[in-house]
């Protein structure tokens, strides 16, 4: 695939959707520093979402106050510390007063604790996972990279999942049989290399209309999932080789590594959201910049929307 001209024209494109849509009714968990704070009410003066920032009142207002940010009209919903607000905000998902959550300064352990626990939780049968939304200047659309940040070592029925979520996302966003690469570091199975079989396994799996929506293939090596030149000359025939819209990942490592070896040697930009529950979830970095954290939001806004529209043709019939 070819270099984009311009390096943001993927996450510009995203951010514009949003133009048409309804802002999406936010939980702004613990929005206690100016990095989560100041993307809240970016995202929400662009209206891509409603803001309701969930934490110390005190503290929040605090931090307006100190970095200038204008929290004007907000609705604070006040909770005295972290994980109080993660599970405040959780309970305004099944109130049904918010249709996204979104992390603030506080650990993703925190948040995810409140979105998976047992009895309070926003569980679905569906396992949770992350998906990584890459805007790689010499990849000519978004990449999609799964799991690397919530599933350590996924198992054959997680990866499943896995990848029904990525596939679900990348429809919302436009890619109506996204292609799916499974990575390994071969094309071959074996059993010396456990990622081998759960790629073959995840392919028979689609054939039988277990996992419905995309086209997979793997085991793939990285170099062939998005060069077509690289899998020609290994003489693997494929419509995903060279034209991967979604990456899964062995692993969380493998992920992780993936992830930022694009960020910080291909200046790619990561957004990240972590689907699965009954509302998405946009996970931000301190060091995202305003675009990053803004396409995160469009995402989440997007395939909120999606859902939404999905729900009512199944009601419908």
């Amino acid at each position: 695939m070819g270099a984009t001209t311009d390096r943001h024209a993927k996450y510009d494109a995203l951010i514009a959707r949003c133009h048409g849509l309804a802002p999406v009714p936010t939980a702004v968990v613990h929005p206690c520093d100016a990095a989560s704070l100041g993307g809240a009410v970016e995202a929400g003066a662009a209206r891509i979402i409603v803001p309701i920032l969930v934490g110390p009142e005190a503290k929040i207002r605090r931090v307006a106050v100190q970095t200038g940010i204008d929290i004007t009209g907000l609705e604070i919903v006040d909770a005295p510390y972290s994980h109080a607000a993660a599970e405040q905000a959780v309970v305004l998902v099944r109130a049904g007063r918010v249709a996204a959550l979104m992390k603030g300064s506080l650990h993703t352990d925190e948040v995810m604790a409140a979105v998976v626990a047992k009895d309070t939780g926003i569980r679905t049968a569906r396992r949770v996972s992350h998906v990584f939304i890459m805007d790689v200047p010499t990849y000519a659309k978004p990449l999609f990279i799964t799991d690397a940040a919530v599933n350590i070592f996924p198992t054959l029925d997680d990866k499943a999942d896995i990848v029904c979520n990525a596939i679900e996302l990348a429809q919302a966003l436009g890619r109506a049989q996204p292609k799916v690469a499974i990575l390994s570091a071969v094309e071959t199975v074996t059993s010396k290399i456990p990622s081998t079989i759960d790629a073959a396994a995840l392919c028979k799996m689609a054939e039988r209309g277990q996992i419905k929506g995309g086209i997979l293939d793997g085991p793939l090596a990285f170099d062939s999932a998005i060069s077509r030149e690289a899998a020609a000359t290994k003489g693997i025939v494929s419509p995903v080789v060279g034209d991967a819209d979604i990456l899964l990942v062995p692993d969380l490592e493998a992920g992780n590594m993936l992830a930022k070896e694009l960020t910080f040697l291909a200046n790619a930009d990561a957004a990240g959201i972590v689907l699965g529950a009954r509302a998405p979830i946009i996970l931000t970095s301190r060091a995202d910049d305003v675009r990053t954290r803004l396409a995160s939001c469009a995402v989440a806004a997007i395939y909120s929307h999606a859902r939404r529209i999905l729900a009512a043709g199944l009601a419908a019939q």
